[in-house]
């Protein structure tokens, strides 16, 4: 996973997005590829790479210690093998390297339990935009299992 690094790589990353999130999805409003969001400091628009292509995209924006997931996408035809929770998976990481210790996300109703089977969970506490769950998850528990699991391998 990794910033699009020529044009034709931000072409794929915006296809992706347009596809999967926006005509797909039924969206009328129009998908704009100069978004000044996805230039913000501290917002960074990734690419998923299997093989040699592009396969997913997403944005995460590292706010202090806590990492949004934006725009999650796998293309169509490679959605439901795997590839969704590789992404995820790699953002978590992306996050934590960051000093993240929490993701969140507002996910489209239909993407939910993917992201519970992700291991986040919903937080209805606060009012999510139409047609979104906010869902959440502790990076400290991941961390701390690391470092229990760094430390036991140690002492043996």
């Amino acid at each position: 996973m990794r910033t699009p690094r020529t044009d034709e790589e931000w072409r794929a990353f915006h296809a992706i997005r347009r596809k999967v999130l926006f005509e797909n999805r039924g969206k009328t409003e129009a998908y704009n590829e100069n978004h000044p969001d996805d230039s913000q400091p501290g917002n960074h628009p990734l690419i998923l790479i299997y093989g040699e292509e592009i396969i997913g995209v997403l944005r995460i924006d590292v706010v202090g210690q806590v990492a949004w997931l934006r725009r999650v996408a796998i293309r169509e035809e490679l959605q439901r093998a795997g590839h969704g929770r590789v992404l995820v998976r790699l953002a978590e990481a992306f996050a934590r390297a960051r000093g993240c210790d929490e993701m969140l996300s507002n996910a489209a109703v239909e993407a939910v339990e993917f992201y519970e089977r992700c291991g986040y969970t919903r937080d209805l506490s606060v009012q999510s935009p139409v047609n979104s769950v906010r869902v959440r998850k502790s990076l400290r528990d991941v961390i701390d299992s690391v470092r229990h699991e760094d430390s036991g391998s140690e002492s043996r």
